[in-house]
């Protein structure tokens, strides 16, 4: 769950085709061991929100329903 205090917003223009890729793989297969692969696209798109980068590339633990890949899916 993201901190309350501070909601963490997602640019558009981070979605590349790339990014979209590996968020569905990520979250179909539950392969969270790809989040920082994740991070490493967004952070090729332009992302510079380091909430998101640092969560990505945290040892976890990482589930479905993780606040960070909801947010890159639109589930959030």
């Amino acid at each position: 769950m993201g901190n309350p205090f501070r909601p963490v917003t997602f640019d558009s223009s981070w979605l590349t085709s790339t990014v979209s890729a590996l968020a569905a793989g990520i979250y179909t297969e539950s392969a969270f061991d790809r989040l920082p692969i994740l991070a490493d696209a967004l952070q090729d798109a332009g992302c510079d929100n380091e909430d998101i980068l640092t969560h990505f590339r945290s040892d976890g633990p990482h589930v479905k329903g993780c606040w960070a890949l909801d947010l890159v899916l639109g589930k959030a």
